[in-house]
């Protein structure tokens, strides 16, 4: 069974019953899921969460929906990696990734369209669509066919062509609209209103938002049944960020682990960090930007949930940190060198804002810290081009391999 009760807004509190909305007629606010937590936490024990599938419907007693298996392409239940190296680099000494970027269509999004999907069944939505800057995209197109429904995908025009690709070659109708992300999903929102579509992150926004929270179930399983001391997170629209937080807190009001719950980090590139700003300048208010960022899967310029990612960071002692542009393909770099894992843009965010603190002494090097990875690094291969090259071009012959490999050895090695 579900205990989802209904649909609650965020600034307001006004209640509606379970159905397509997202929005509070009466203050325009956000809405989202609110559930019967009484009775779910009397009920939700430990044990049958490990005896549930290996993918992120094991949680399926705090998510919104039943588990659908139209729409299972196994989903979450990702590694969670001590990661040595990068530690040892980096001083940190209880370092842990959490590698989303082997998820079905290699992205973090997979979690959160699993859930708006089965929804979109249950309200019988002739489509599935979604506003992207990337990874949603794919993830859109994969599900909607599981699903067996059409996709339409709104884009960026400019978005990198390996996540096009990846949304295609699923039967998806791409949509590329000649602006930004914010003004694509303005589009989106006009077509969701006129052609009664499920878009994933418009219409079915508060039960999409929910499969995220599964980012934090697992990585406390996997700890053991604990929180991690930190957490270093993504920050798009700040909708993974808040609900990773309250994925914890939900955990600790069911007795399923004991404080103290993560400090929250958020991570922004400089070309789009309205969220990271805020917090610099000790506002809570969101002063939207126009994107300019290489981390293109990060880049909305107008988030709409930044006021909430502020709020989580402060209330758990966390922040928002950005680094610059150059830093990012820096970080993809360093994650892959060290750990053998080719992020996104969005990780190399990520893992640059953890060279920034750490380097900085601003964590306790035995503190558990856990830093997402959230989309695989093959859709962004553009950026990493100046920094990924160590090639010896030779004849094929002993001879000839020796005279160029040997200098540089040397080089290397002197």
């Amino acid at each position: 069974m579900s205990w989802l009760r209904g649909l609650r807004c965020r600034e307001c509190h006004a209640t509606y019953p379970i159905d397509a909305l997202f929005v509070c007629e009466e203050c325009f606010g956000p809405l989202e899921a609110y559930y019967d937590e009484t009775a779910r936490n009397a009920h939700v024990t430990r044990e049958n969460i490990a005896n549930g599938p290996r993918t992120l419907w094991r949680y399926h007693d705090f998510l919104p929906s039943e588990y659908t298996p139209r729409v299972d392409l196994s989903d979450g239940w990702t590694p969670l990696l001590r990661a040595h190296n990068l530690g040892r680099e980096l001083g940190l000494n209880n370092l842990y990734l959490k590698n989303d970027t082997v998820n079905p269509t290699f992205s973090f999004k997979d979690r959160v369209v699993s859930v708006a999907a089965a929804k979109a069944l249950e309200f019988d939505l002739p489509a599935l669509a979604c506003a992207s800057t990337g990874n949603l995209a794919g993830s859109v197109a994969a599900h909607a066919a599981r699903a067996g429904l059409p996709s339409y995908v709104f884009i960026p025009a400019d978005l990198e062509q390996g996540k096009i690709l990846s949304a295609a070659i699923y039967g998806a109708t791409i949509v590329a609209v000649q602006g930004d992300y914010d003004q694509a999903n303005r589009l989106a929102t006009e077509a969701a209103e006129t052609y009664g579509w499920g878009f994933v992150n418009i219409n079915l926004r508060p039960y999409y938002a929910e499969g995220s929270k599964t980012l934090a179930y697992e990585v406390a399983e996997q700890l053991g049944w604990r929180a991690p001391d930190r957490v270093i997170v993504p920050v798009a629209s700040g909708a993974l960020y808040t609900k990773i937080n309250r994925g914890f807190e939900e955990l600790y009001e069911a007795n399923l682990i004991a404080g103290p719950l993560p400090k929250m980090i958020g991570a922004q590139a400089a070309g789009c960090a309205p969220v990271a700003n805020a917090f610099a300048h000790g506002t809570r208010e969101i002063t939207p930007v126009k994107a300019r960022s290489i981390a293109k899967s990060l880049a909305i310029g107008n988030p709409a949930d930044g006021r909430y990612a502020i709020d989580a960071a402060r209330k758990s002692g966390g922040g928002v940190f950005s680094v610059p542009e150059s830093a990012v393909a820096e970080g993809m770099a360093l994650l892959a060198r060290t750990e053998g894992i080719f992020g996104e843009t969005a990780a190399g965010v990520t893992i640059s804002v953890l060279k920034k603190l750490a380097d900085a002494r601003a964590l306790d090097p035995d503190e558990t810290i856990v830093a997402y990875l959230t989309g695989n690094g093959l859709k962004t291969r553009e950026v990493i081009e100046h920094v990924a090259h160590k090639r010896i071009d030779t004849q094929p012959n002993l001879e000839a391999f020796q005279i160029q490999f040997e200098p540089k050895l040397f080089a290397v090695t002197a």
